[in-house]
């Protein structure tokens, strides 16, 4: 039998929600960093910010949502990047974003809203960066999220 109300008040659950912050205080950090080679993925990393905190901890026992991530600075001011995170072993994509140091274009473009599919409870949650520069850039952001 199908729960149709179940499956209403999660889609209700999805719009309406309380998102909580990664990291989760403000002297804490979330690094990315590209590989120093143009235009190439870096090798994918687990998300933890700079306190050794983990994303996947919030997740242990619930599936979980990234609502969206902001990028707070980055260490090229005209250059391009691109990132993607991602969940499990075999690197499931549930997100995807390109954004720009100010230099490069008009308005940078530096949040990325998701409707990203969720991710399941027990899985630990990976991202990896390249830029268009041939130098390990880095940038800092948070992302905000919430449980299934």
């Amino acid at each position: 039998m199908i729960d149709t109300i179940g499956r209403l008040r999660r889609a209700v659950d999805q719009l309406s929600h309380v998102s909580a912050l990664f990291p989760v205080d403000t002297n804490l950090t979330w690094t990315m960093t590209a590989l120093n080679t143009a235009n190439t993925w870096s090798e994918w990393a687990e998300i933890a910010d700079s306190g050794t905190t983990k994303l996947s901890a919030s997740y242990a026992a619930v599936d979980g949502h990234i609502t969206a991530i902001m990028i707070e600075t980055v260490s090229e001011a005209d250059t391009i990047y691109e990132y993607e995170i991602a969940w499990g072993a075999s690197k499931v994509i549930i997100g995807r974003g390109r954004f720009a140091g100010e230099t490069k274009f008009q308005a940078p473009n530096t949040t990325e809203r998701y409707w990203a599919p969720c991710f399941p409870a027990g899985q630990l949650l990976y991202y990896r960066l390249k830029s268009a520069s041939a130098v390990a850039d880095t940038c800092t952001a948070h992302i905000r999220h919430h449980s299934d």
